[in-house]
């Protein structure tokens, strides 16, 4: 199934709130990890089930809970019924196809975030759909599988550097969002580095893999933009919600990752302004090779024509034709036919034409 659309059909005529998990199934359960953290320290654990986690709820600490493994439609729904989430917002947890938003609920924030890295195994872009919930003092986070890209906000809160533990959890919700945009500039880099390769392929030895892979790479861009261009509405939105759950403080981070956004948006329209004047170089050279090519044959054709003529004048065999019965008259018809050929090979090498 194409990445820019993924099972839609399965949610037609059903109600609005309807949990229907969209996107690529696992094997793998649900994990639920639980973060408690102060200036002071920080506990982690591993929940078996939600209940696990809501002896920290409304405690005076921070609280970052992160459930992997949106297809467990029952955890979700748990988690929903525990912290009194809307059921349009569950719908579009597990709908891994739910376009990045904000959405304002006056008690908590509700943000869908895409996350885009590059699958080194299947040698591609893949999608995952990061959503968080902010509220008073905990920030939930639901992902699709259970991924490594938190792992350095986890460090920092572990060995307590920044000011992720001095600051509240709108500042946590900033490090998420940060994470995935930088993510972003991962990825460029390593399609700039394929555009690269490609563009002195393309001067040297243009193929048809060559025009395979400016259209994968144009298909790669696209589903680039398509990602990051909402987030920077996002971020926007966070900036302009007036909520009482971002302090002041935080906005100045934030406007820095909207400039990120702005900055990797900027990036994905030059590469795909270089990747479409590539596609032009690719087709301009393989014209010119036609031409080149056509230009040898259109030489060698025009070389024959008065050879062809002197050959068929002696091969009409008439009876009366002086020049059958001389001696040296097939010498001299053939060497002045080589003649002529090599006069004509001058000719055109003087005009250039080759």
């Amino acid at each position: 199934m194409g990445r820019l659309a993924r099972g839609r059909s399965r949610k037609f005529s059903l109600p609005p709130g309807t949990m229907v998990h969209i996107g690529e199934k696992t094997t793998q359960a649900a994990k639920i990890t639980v973060m408690e953290y102060d200036e002071a320290g920080c506990r982690e654990k591993e929940a078996p089930t939600i209940e696990a986690a809501l002896p920290l709820k409304g405690k005076p600490t921070k609280t970052w809970i992160n459930v992997s493994g949106l297809n467990h439609l029952e955890v979700i729904e748990n988690v929903g019924r525990q912290f009194n989430l809307h059921p349009l917002v569950l719908e579009d947890i597990v709908n891994t196809e739910q376009r990045p938003k904000i959405e304002d609920f006056g008690d908590y924030l509700f943000i869908v975030l895409k996350l885009v890295s590059y699958d080194d195994k299947r040698g591609e872009l893949k999608m995952d759909q990061i959503s968080l919930i902010l509220l008073e003092n905990a920030v939930i986070s639901f992902t699709e599988n259970d991924q490594e890209f938190f792992n350095p906000v986890r460090e920092r809160i572990k060995n307590g550097k920044g000011r992720i533990r001095k600051m509240g959890v709108d500042y946590l919700t900033y490090v998420l969002i940060d994470i995935v945009v930088d993510h972003y500039f991962l990825v460029l880099e390593n399609l700039g580095e394929r555009i690269e390769f490609l563009e002195e392929e393309l001067i040297k030895t243009p193929a048809s893999q060559t025009l395979q892979m400016i259209h994968q790479l144009k298909r790669d861009m696209i589903f680039v933009r398509k990602s990051i261009w909402p987030i920077r509405e996002v971020v926007n939105g966070l900036e302009r919600s007036g909520t009482d759950l971002i302090e002041d403080a935080v906005l100045f981070y934030l406007r820095d990752v909207y400039d990120h956004a702005v900055q990797i948006i900027d990036t994905i329209e030059t590469l795909r302004d270089m990747l479409s004047g590539m596609l032009d170089i690719y087709l301009s050279s393989i014209s010119n090779r036609i031409n080149e090519v056509m230009k040898v044959l259109t030489i060698i054709a025009t070389i024959f024509i008065p050879l062809t003529f002197i050959a068929g004048v002696y091969g009409m065999n008439f009876k009366h034709m002086p020049e059958l019965e001389w001696r040296y008259g097939y010498f001299v018809v053939v060497s002045g036919m080589m003649i002529i050929g090599i006069v004509m090979l001058l000719s055109f090498k003087r005009k250039k034409w080759f």
